[in-house]
């Protein structure tokens, strides 16, 4: 029933919805735009000097692996198996095509991760050498590895010619957002940035989403051939960061129940959103 759901949503006969304004391209970049938006607004407390303690950090960063898994799943994986049936007539093609597209967006990740230099909040630098740079850039490029990938799922659900479930996609991944947002602003108060430094680096860090999303649009507009690669490839990307940066670091000072909860909390919360909206 969810791959019927899924494919439903992924047809593209009746679902371009060209006729308004914005068209495809336009849609994605404003997904983009929003998320951004939700990354800011996330921040600002900070500004008013209020903090957060740990245990509420990994619990909302459990929040944020929660809803990227559903919308990698229900949002990306399953729509793009859809498409690449509609389009192959072959459900082992649309599989083999999902697969290769989902292992070429945590490879992309992972070459990002192991090429830019940049630095996480526990575990320190990574990547290549970053003696030139200041720390708190390195901070930016390490959340900014982390917010392409949510951009271009964005844009690329949009790309489809589905915007309902370009808004759930959007919808998801700006809530989770937020409490990252406030995450990244009260870590780098903690390394000592004043209260407006760590804000505004707060909302550096999700300038990089309309541009993943504007390119993640453009790109399967231009062929609808693109568009199960495009879908399974930011699936890919965020299944990569979830084990790699976000799983790990709510499990470092012993906050993994709650951020098993928060994990949990999201998923059903974007598998609900799916369902409905997309």
């Amino acid at each position: 029933m969810l791959f019927h759901l899924a494919k439903s949503g992924a047809n593209l006969s009746g679902q371009r919805m060209l006729d308004l304004d914005l068209g495809t391209v336009g849609w994605g970049f404003l997904g983009g735009l929003v998320a951004w938006a939700a990354t800011t607004l996330g921040a600002v407390p900070v500004l008013l000097g209020r903090g957060m303690t740990q245990r509420t950090s990994d619990t909302m960063l459990g929040f944020a692996a929660g809803v990227m898994l559903s919308a990698s799943y229900f949002s990306l994986i399953l729509p793009g198996i859809a498409a690449a049936e509609e389009l192959y007539g072959s459900v082992l093609i649309a599989a083999l095509i999902a697969g290769a597209g989902i292992a070429l967006g945590s490879g992309f990740v992972a070459w990002l991760n192991a090429t830019l230099p940049h630095e996480h909040f526990v575990t320190g630098q990574e990547g290549a050498d970053s003696a030139a740079l200041a720390r708190i850039w390195l901070f930016v490029i390490a959340i900014t590895i982390h917010n392409f990938p949510e951009g271009l799922s964005i844009g690329v659900s949009f790309g489809g010619g589905n915007v309902a479930n370009g808004l759930s996609v959007m919808t998801g991944i700006s809530l989770q957002d937020m409490p990252e947002g406030l995450a990244v602003a009260v870590a780098l108060i903690g390394r000592g940035y004043s209260h407006g430094r760590a804000f505004f680096v707060a909302m550096l860090t999700g300038a990089v989403e309309p541009l993943g999303s504007l390119l993640g649009a453009a790109a399967v507009t231009v062929s609808s051939g693109l568009l199960p690669w495009g879908l399974t490839f930011a699936a890919g990307a965020m299944l990569y960061i979830i084990s790699h940066e976000i799983v790990p670091e709510t499990h470092r000072s012993g906050h993994q129940d709650r951020a098993t909860a928060g994990l949990i909390f999201g998923l059903i919360l974007m598998m609900i959103l799916d369902v409905t909206l997309g």
